[in-house]
């Protein structure tokens, strides 16, 4: 469109320029042959002497159709004759001969408007006499040529932009048509899963699109250099990731071992009759600590494992049960607060690891007790709706920060004061999430003060 329009303002400038130039022309040729008119007029055909004055209109041989001559004496009108096509003459009318007495004698030609048409005239004194000789000429094949050439002009601008628009959007199709190809590249790799740990882009541009010298070619070559560079870094990135879940997971297995035989001889200390009192208290902050210590670890390592892709095998299992038995079990460790199930009259029933589910409804249910104030109700509720279940642990709590929301399933992050607790590591809900994802679910959170809800969604 901006060729076209360039275009056209060419064409238009062409026209302008060719129509000023050739009214220019014409109308010099038409004064020339004023010129020559009135020579005519008051010379012999035959040559001799000029007249002293205009002989009759009928005597004026030898000028062509369209030709005006008038003879004025002190202001009026001795004579006047306008020769028509067939060569005869025809008197001026009232009205023409007072338009052209009015001219000024000696000054440049002028155009104007008559009862038969528009006419350049000239006025002049006749030599050795007091007559003013009006001569003019008509402008129609003049006037006929300009608007020739005019729609010439415009008919041959209006078929070449015509012209250039179909072969140029052609032109410009074929030769953009690479950058189609280069968009399915790019489509292609954000189509791959790489947040998920794909590293392999095996999506590149071919030869045909990246060819050097062109500026599709260029850019072909440089999304080519883009997806490398991304490769390498992602490939990068996951050997580090790699190694780092390998430190995890042998660290994590080898703190077992040792944390363990601290618990065992922690407690058989304590179990003997010599200790002081301040011993115990000391050896009790021990087994406390080497016990917050040993959660961690195992915490570390089911997340090692998870990364590993080191899970247990599918069973059936009946989600409700599941619902009912946690339930139970966390709220003799809460009494203080409200426990309340709603759970269908059918029960729902998934294919999934029985210990990493029973893992997610622990994990959801303990938070919701320990991060509310006594007295908060927490409800529970199993769902079935088509193809998929869905659990959701909501309690009527303070709620929980909207700055906090968007890390809360992030490793090691946690709340702030108002919704943490003594000894949290921040990988509770990481676990969560890892562990509903496994199991090819999806959890989402929500929260108010008064409304916080945890959704788990697994397939049926």
């Amino acid at each position: 469109m901006a060729t076209l329009v360039l275009l056209t303002l060419i064409c238009a400038a062409i026209g302008v320029v060719s129509h000023v130039a050739m009214n220019a022309y014409l109308t010099s040729e038409l004064d020339g042959g004023l010129a020559a008119a009135a020579e005519r007029v008051v010379r012999p055909p035959g040559g001799g002497p000029r007249r002293p004055s205009v002989p009759d209109p009928s005597e004026a041989r030898g000028q062509r159709p369209g030709t005006l001559n008038a003879l004025f004496d002190d202001g009026a009108a001795r004579v006047s004759a306008v020769v028509q096509d067939d060569g005869s003459t025809k008197p001026l009318t009232a009205s023409d001969l007072e338009v052209v007495s009015r001219l000024t004698p000696g000054s440049a030609p002028v155009e104007t408007v008559l009862s038969s048409g528009r006419y350049r005239v000239v006025s002049a004194v006749v030599p050795g006499t007091r007559d003013v000789l009006v001569t003019g000429l008509s402008t129609a094949d003049r006037d006929r040529t300009l608007a020739s050439l005019d729609g010439t002009i415009a008919a041959v601008s209006l078929f070449g932009v015509l012209l250039t628009g179909l072969a140029g959007t052609l032109i410009i199709r074929r030769s953009l048509r690479p950058l189609e190809e280069l968009s399915a590249v790019a489509t292609s790799v954000t189509e791959l899963p790489l947040a998920s740990g794909e590293v392999a882009v095996n999506v590149r541009v071919p030869p045909t699109a990246a060819q050097p010298g062109t500026e599709v070619g260029t850019v072909g070559i440089a999304l080519n250099e883009m997806i490398d560079h991304v490769t390498r870094a992602l490939t990068a990135r996951q050997d580090s990731e790699t190694r780092v879940r390998s430190f995890v997971a042998d660290a994590s297995h080898e703190l077992r071992t040792p944390l363990t035989s601290i618990r065992g001889y922690t407690e058989l200390v304590l179990m003997g009759d010599r200790l002081q009192d301040a011993d115990k208290s000391a050896l009790k902050r021990v087994a406390s600590e080497s016990q917050r210590m040993s959660s961690l670890v195992e915490d570390l390592l089911l997340l090692a494992r998870l990364d590993e892709g080191q899970r247990g095998d599918p069973t059936e299992v009946d989600l409700t049960e599941l619902a009912v038995e946690v339930t139970r079990d966390v709220q003799l460790a809460a009494p203080d607060h409200v426990w309340t199930l709603d759970l269908p009259e059918e029960p729902v029933q998934i294919t999934a690891v029985e210990s990493e589910v029973r893992q997610v409804l622990i994990n959801l249910i303990a938070n919701a007790h320990k991060h509310t104030p006594p007295g908060t109700t927490i409800r529970t509720t199993v769902r079935k709706e088509g193809s998929v279940a869905t659990v959701t642990v909501s309690d009527d709590g303070p709620g929980i920060d909207d700055a906090f929301l968007g890390s809360i399933f992030t490793r090691f992050s946690r709340a702030d004061t108002a919704r943490s607790s003594t000894g949290s590591t921040g990988l509770g809900l990481a676990i969560v999430q890892a562990l509903v994802h496994a199991n090819g679910g999806t959890i989402r959170v929500t929260s108010q003060p008064g409304n916080t809800r945890f959704t788990v969604t697994l397939p049926v």
